[in-house]
């Protein structure tokens, strides 16, 4: 009786997930991802996506005098003292089949189906609907599709340019054996649309840059167009499942793949179409993914910045060619510039690693550091021609190669000592007082949630992140990565025994959405103070609240933060957590408090840090832990240089 009591409890929590999914995800959503499991299924899929298509053999006549404009016409005459050792480098490995991976680590990969990071190698004859994205037999497959999206043509075109050394016949011998080695609709980099459109792309910008090439041979020429054609069909007929199953920043860069394939390539049957219809998807996605005050609604400042790029490549391109977008794209451009300017470090063009972040930095026109927004926030803020302050640096180059001149918006102003800002929208809340930045996030979800990280705190402090998010990692990886990475744990708020504010479910999943919250500022006596609160850990039992307030000294490096848990279940301990950048107990102190005014003991659970994707490091963590429901945390300078009492001497020294 026992058992069928717990095998009922089982099926009955089934059955209400479900309807909670459909719930949230809507019914259009659940019904076009059975329809689209029955088709991959059935085989309908293989046969909608066919692996030997009938080919239109796309002669190159005329492509090359084309009356299309592209990116290209600026100087780069400021740039010339500029420091390329690394871009040498970078380039002298690929040379090597040794390819950048997501910004940080290089591998050599002398193919386009062998997993680098454990050595598996795809079966090429299986058609794209049989690839797995998620499987521990072939690891992560971002691993397989990382070379084949063909970011490093840049780093090539960018060394032909500064340095004069012609590098088309690596670009086109890289492009050809890709074309060779992966026939249309076979194998993994097939699966996914918007990897195909960002290698459509980037080819197309080596095709622009090497246009009059010698090594561009007729043959050669159509080889490349007929198999853009062919990769573009492909996401034109998949298109789909990206505006309805996935409504992220895939669909905004498959549908502006549309427009931009049919505005540069007019020649195609179906280019007309492409067009139309992505620049009216475009549209509609960037009205619905970019909240009015210019949040992104996959809470993900990298993310955010890839929709930055496209839309810096979607409004030039289209100037260039005497077309416009709906206002809608300008206004949550602009949106989007200030938001992501405000949550920015000015010392250091860096933003909070906070969402969750793959590594993409779709078109990397410079050398800066892959967490500087400063290149692609220029270029933005130029082609919107909204003011900047910028200044001079190697961050130029990607407005430069895009045909801009930063010059003309640049603008010369003084740092506001202290200003707040509200995003009610995603529940963003910014304190820029003098050199410190103080972020936080509070809000509620209308849209999925890919985090569970209500009320985290974010602090910087004259270019140091001081109490930091500990990032992504990896999204297919050992389930211990998974639950530390992806869960309440790597951010710095609070947590109820080991239970997350909101219940994970199978990959991207989760249920129990926080549907309520409420934030806002206020000064008082000297101060600046955020209140916000959100009803969360639902798994826990109804109406359980998390309030938090932070106050902040104007002008100062002192913070209290106080946590407060209502209507919780009795015996679960209250966790409040903490990521401090490697150096924090040299320069602050940090200390915790009950209600009583009792301290209450630093702890050092395992912490790990991924400043980018694939990358981990044993890094600090603070865990304050109480039975009581209330934590007061006070975060200061230290008066002198000396380290304190024993306790912090031995929270210093990495476990």
């Amino acid at each position: 009786m026992k058992q069928m009591r717990q095998s009922l409890k089982i099926a009955f929590s089934a059955v209400s997930d479900v309807f909670q999914f459909v719930q949230h995800m809507g019914w259009r959503y659940t019904g076009f991802r059975i329809w689209y499991e029955l088709q991959r299924r059935t085989g309908i899929l293989k046969i909608r996506f066919p692996t030997n298509p009938r080919q239109k053999t796309i002669t190159p006549e005329g492509w090359r005098n084309y009356p299309v404009a592209f990116f290209f016409p600026g100087t780069f005459q400021e740039l010339k003292h500029q420091d390329y050792r690394a871009l040498s480098k970078r380039v002298e490995k690929i040379h090597q089949n040794q390819f950048l991976y997501f910004n940080s680590k290089f591998y050599t990969v002398p193919d386009w189906l062998t997993n680098p990071e454990n050595g598996f190698q795809y079966d090429i004859s299986k058609h794209w609907t049989e690839i797995p994205d998620f499987s521990e037999k072939t690891g992560d497959i971002k691993y397989v599709w990382e070379k084949s999206r063909f970011t490093f043509l840049y780093d090539l075109i960018r060394y032909d340019h500064h340095f004069e050394r012609d590098q088309s016949k690596t670009v086109f011998t890289q492009m050809e054996s890709w074309i060779d080695n992966n026939p249309v609709n076979q194998g993994p980099n097939w699966r996914c649309s918007q990897e195909i459109t960002l290698r459509v792309l980037n080819w197309t910008f080596a095709l622009q840059y090497y246009k009059k090439s010698p090594i561009l041979i007729d043959s050669l020429l159509s080889k490349i167009l007929n198999s853009i054609h062919q990769q573009m069909r492909h996401v034109a007929e998949n298109i789909h499942f990206s505006r309805i199953a996935v409504r992220n920043n895939h669909a905004l860069t498959e549908t502006l793949g549309l427009y931009l394939i049919g505005l540069l390539y007019p020649f195609f049957d179906e280019s007309r179409e492409w067009k139309r219809n992505g620049k009216k998807w475009f549209e509609e996605e960037i009205a619905y993914q970019i909240y009015d005050d210019g949040t992104f609604l996959q809470f993900s400042m990298n993310y955010h910045r890839v929709v930055v790029q496209l839309l810096t490549w979607a409004i030039q391109l289209a100037h260039f060619n005497y077309e416009s977008w709906d206002e809608v794209v300008y206004d949550r451009a602009r949106k989007s510039l200030k938001f992501l300017q405000t949550c920015q470090d000015t010392k250091t063009g860096w933003l909070p690693n906070y969402g969750n972040n793959d590594g993409a930095l779709f078109f990397p026109l410079t050398d800066c550091h892959f967490r500087d927004y400063r290149p692609q926030l220029m270029a933005l803020a130029t082609v919107l021609g909204e003011k900047h302050n910028y200044n001079n640096g190697q961050w130029k180059e990607e407005s430069i190669w895009l045909g801009l001149n930063p010059n003309i918006t640049e603008e010369k102003t003084s740092p506001e000592d202290f200003k707040i800002f509200a995003f009610p929208n995603s529940g963003y809340y910014v304190l820029r007082d003098q050199n410190i930045i103080t972020f936080l996030r509070c809000g509620s979800y209308q849209n999925r949630p890919f985090q569970s990280d209500n009320l985290h705190l974010d602090v910087w402090v004259d270019g140091e992140n001081i109490l930091r998010d500990a990032g992504s990692y990896q999204y297919n990886t050992d389930q211990k990565w998974t639950n530390y990475f992806s869960r309440t744990a790597s951010h710095n708020t609070v947590m109820l025994g080991n239970n997350d504010q909101m219940r994970r479910g199978k990959r991207f999943i989760w249920y129990d959405w926080i549907k309520k919250s409420e934030g806002n500022w206020k000064e008082e006596n000297g101060a600046v103070v955020f209140e916000g609160w959100f009803e969360g850990f639902k798994k826990l039992g109804k109406g359980i609240i998390h309030r938090r307030k932070v106050t902040k000294q104007k002008g100062e490096q002192h913070w209290i933060i106080e946590d407060w848990i209502e209507n919780a279940p009795k015996g679960i301990l209250m966790h409040q957590i903490w990521h401090p950048y490697p150096t924090f107990f040299e320069i602050f102190r940090i200390s915790a408090f009950s209600k009583n005014g009792k301290k209450i003991k630093l702890s050092k659970p395992e912490g790990w840090y991924s400043d980018t994707y694939g990358e981990k490091e044993r890094a600090y963590r603070i865990d304050f832990c109480t039975t009581e429901r209330y934590i007061k945390t006070e975060i200061s300078l230290k008066i002198s240089k000396e380290i304190g009492d024993a306790h912090f001497v031995n929270t210093s020294v990495f476990p």
